[in-house]
């Protein structure tokens, strides 16, 4: 039986209560007025993102550099800083998000007869779980959405589909990393990165060296992943036949980025096409003890989704990334560089 207001108050339940069962009465029986895109179409709206929808598993390697004031294990001060290295085990999900995103244009100025469009995103949310391989202990949990953002051509100019990644860690920041993708034949072309500090663009000598020359490792992590944590993602896929490579490029600075040729089948951009995004579009917001103590004040990432043939022809999707949060104490950078290699479920 359906409770109505009118039948509520006739069997005495008050003006709460009837308020209350109608309530319940209206939400079993609304519409769902923003549907779920059908999954026919899902992939056009995901752009290069689509193939990212599922669930990853795998392992990598971190290394960071801390402050080590404090005595209390598991510091080891009063010292300036301390290495920490480990490696990890990793699950990352991808979700679809329901339904289309609408973000509302406005007009150019009061009283114009010119304006932006809306435009309509799409995306997913994630999680990523990170734990100590050894130990098992966790070490990071990071909620949040990747974005397909289409172009636009007037608040602001942006000629180009972009993409953007939103996410939250409990240390007390959250983050906003803008860039692009394309998609290559072939394996990634994975580049250096550098794990040492750095002081107005300047890498530092001893003593802030010495400990990543030759510290006590972890299981699996070799001496080469300190300093340069990519020789990690090179040497896992060494003797795969990867046959092709969607390329995702963020950051919380700025991006800039032209599209090779031939374009991918899910890119929503030309061959050739720039994809510019300022250095002030993005950021990382910080609890006012991690501004003081050591400062995350940029994300740069790339992500490679690789299909991976096997001898017998089948295929497989592999996802690699390699990420550097430059965290600032003392007035020196210290790179926070976490790399990955996972299989997707």
């Amino acid at each position: 039986m359906q409770f109505n207001r009118r039948r509520a108050l006739a069997l005495g339940l008050g003006v709460g209560a009837a308020m209350a069962v109608s309530e319940i009465s209206i939400a079993q029986t609304a519409l769902n007025t923003r549907p779920g895109l059908p999954l026919a179409t899902l992939p056009q709206a995901l752009g290069l993102l689509a193939d990212l929808s599922g669930t990853w598993v795998g392992n990598g390697f971190n290394v960071i550099t801390l402050p080590d004031f404090d005595s209390n294990p598991p510091s080891t001060g009063p010292r300036t800083f301390r290495l920490k290295l480990n490696s990890t085990v990793e699950t990352l999900q991808f979700t679809p998000v329901g339904g289309s995103i609408p973000n509302r244009g406005a007009l150019t100025a009061i009283g114009a007869t010119t304006g932006q469009p809306d435009v309509i995103l799409n995306g997913l949310s994630y999680l990523q779980r990170v734990s100590d391989l050894t130990t098992l202990q966790a070490m990071h949990i990071e909620p949040g959405f990747w974005l397909s953002v289409p172009p636009t051509t007037v608040l602001p100019q942006q000629p180009a589909a972009t993409i953007a990644r939103l996410g939250t860690i409990p240390h007390g920041d959250s983050l906003l990393a803008q860039g692009g993708g394309f998609g290559v034949q072939g394996g990634p072309l994975i580049g250096d990165v550098n794990s040492l500090p750095s002081k107005g663009g300047v890498v530092l000598g001893p003593p802030y060296t010495i400990p990543f020359e030759n510290p006590p490792l972890p299981t699996n992590f070799k001496l080469p992943f300190v300093q340069n944590p990519n020789f990690a993602l090179k040497e896992a896929i060494l003797g795969q036949n990867i046959i092709s490579t969607v390329v995702l490029i963020i950051s919380t600075s700025s991006v800039n980025i032209t599209t090779p040729t031939p374009a991918h089948p899910n890119d929503p951009n030309p061959a050739g096409t720039v994809i510019n995004i300022p250095s002030s579009s993005g950021g990382i917001a910080n609890l006012p003890f991690v501004v003081q103590n050591a400062n995350a004040t940029q994300l740069d990432a790339i992500f490679w989704i690789e299909t991976v043939q096997q001898p017998d022809g089948s295929t497989f999707l592999q996802l690699q990334y390699t990420q550097s949060v430059t965290l600032n104490f003392l007035g020196i950078d210290w790179p926070h560089i976490s790399v990955a290699t996972l299989v997707k479920q």
